[in-house]
């Protein structure tokens, strides 16, 4: 496994309150960690936001820090609660109230990856689901927490914008007859996480690129989303979903021929992100 939980790039110089991360695009498996698992190395890796590193790597370009997991979801899902130990997989948690994530296998130590496909064959101890807890999660959370706290403290305010991807298929169900697919979900737990006003931006930066955007359906944002995003304290937290068949082969998992077109695409929409984030913010127009 990776000696370290995350990748942190600054800018030169910090021109803008956004930060951007990636807590699932890690990809750091170890050679013991794919032995004892029952999955092999394509299909451990199906519910890793892969490439998404990649695509918002520029954001220090434009005066926004970048912080990026190296730890893949399976081994540590970093956003999750560090309590949402999952009694099925660890030995010696108990059950405690019904938590329909740590129910599914998704807890913060992951029992399943995508399509309810089993990591493992049994159980791992309670120490080992703290020490990775410990190398992995709270590091993590310390950086972004720093990251967030300066930024309010440079302008007065902090919006992470927190960036995943999501299977082609998870919009299938809200697809509706005339309606085009969404390509971009944006979760702001339905106003609990961020400013109307500041995702109204965000939203009309990917429109104005020509992306199909919805709100909160299907994901709202999970506890990054929840645990950062306090509006009433000016620190917003909205969390991005890209539609991964965009920029990559789902099957093969490798970046697909619309790849570095897709990429310069989103360019222009971290610019004007970053540029809500800059005091006395212009108009959003592409670059």
């Amino acid at each position: 496994m990776t000696n370290t939980a995350f990748s942190l790039t600054r800018p030169n110089r910090r021109t803008t309150s956004v930060v951007f991360a990636s807590p699932h695009s890690g990809r750091g498996y170890s050679s013991h960690f794919l032995r004892r698992s029952m999955l092999n190395e394509k299909a451990i890796r199906s519910s890793e936001d892969a490439f998404v590193d990649q695509l918002f790597e520029v954001a220090p370009q434009f005066g926004a820090s970048l912080i990026t997991a190296t730890v893949p979801r399976a081994y540590v899902d970093l956003n999750r609660s560090i309590e949402e130990l999952d009694p099925a997989l660890i030995d010696g948690v108990r059950k405690g109230g019904h938590n329909p994530r740590v129910s599914s296998g998704l807890g913060v130590i992951p029992r399943v990856v995508a399509n309810g496909q089993a990591i493992y064959s049994g159980k791992i101890t309670l120490a080992e689901a703290q020490q990775r807890l410990e190398r992995y999660w709270a590091p993590y959370h310390t950086a972004l927490r720093t990251e967030l706290d300066q930024a309010h403290e440079a302008f007065g305010e902090a919006i992470l914008i927190d960036c995943h991807s999501m299977p082609h298929e998870a919009m299938d169900s809200v697809v509706r007859t005339g309606i085009k697919r969404p390509e971009i979900v944006l979760g702001d737990r339905f106003g609990a996480a961020a400013s109307e006003a500041i995702v109204d931006r965000i939203e009309a930066a990917f429109v104005h690129a020509g992306f199909a955007v919805t709100r909160n359906t299907p994901f709202a944002g999970a506890f990054i989303t929840q645990n950062y995003g306090k509006p009433a304290n000016d620190r917003h937290a909205i969390q991005i979903e890209v539609d991964r068949a965009l920029y990559m082969n789902e099957k093969t998992i490798r970046p697909n021929a619309e790849f570095a077109t897709f990429k310069r695409r989103l360019q222009a929409i971290i610019a004007d992100i970053a540029r809500i984030g800059r005091p006395e913010a212009q108009p959003l127009a592409a670059e």
